[in-house]
């Protein structure tokens, strides 16, 4: 596998490879703020999430690793975020299916998270690209990649289906390689 599924840690978050043992935490975290009640976001409930942790840990054997974040002061399990849609052969992946509790929207743990992620990719795996997508009406997603430093590379309209029944227009962004130093420089400073 190109990407290791290999625990990585921060000054503020620890990211763990996902596990049945977070199924609880998770739960917990989820119900803060109850995000999956948003009809744009991607965030399972708490009755789903065990099988959404199932489901991710299968993808890991294609390459796509998931994590729990753990916050290192308070030592809580606050959401997740993964990688998907890995392609070694073009070096390039996705970042996505990311959720935080409540408590930990707006805090430095996405910054870091994505930090992390990204200078995992870029430095130790020589990614050429890096890619974003959210639901066009998801504006607190769409925001919080472009303060990442990520630019839009376009649209893609009526993308997929959606659980009940409506159609996805799909933002698309990404960071490359050659962009990679200025946003990892604008990273640090967000999180000094």
């Amino acid at each position: 596998m190109w990407i290791e599924n290999s625990l990585i840690e921060g000054k503020y978050v620890v990211l763990e490879p996902l596990s049945l043992e977070h199924v609880s935490s998770l739960i917990e975290a989820v119900k803060d703020g109850e995000h999956w009640k948003l009809w744009f976001a991607n965030v399972p409930s708490p009755e789903i999430m065990h099988q959404y942790v199932k489901d991710a840990i299968a993808q890991m054997a294609q390459g796509n690793i998931a994590y729990a974040v753990r916050v290192k002061a308070t030592n809580q399990i606050v959401g997740t975020t993964r990688y998907y849609n890995v392609d070694e052969l073009n070096r390039r992946a996705l970042i996505g299916y990311t959720w935080y509790s409540n408590t930990a929207r707006g805090t430095r743990i996405n910054t870091e998270c994505k930090y992390l992620l990204l200078k995992q990719l870029f430095k130790k795996y020589g990614a050429i690209a890096v890619e974003f997508r959210t639901h066009i009406h998801n504006t607190v997603s769409r925001k919080a990649i472009e303060r990442l430093g990520a630019k839009q590379d376009g649209i893609l309209r009526n993308h997929i289906i959606l659980k009940d029944g409506s159609v996805r227009d799909t933002v698309v962004y990404s960071i490359i390689n050659t962009e990679w130093p200025n946003v990892e420089q604008g990273l640090l400073k967000k999180l000094s």
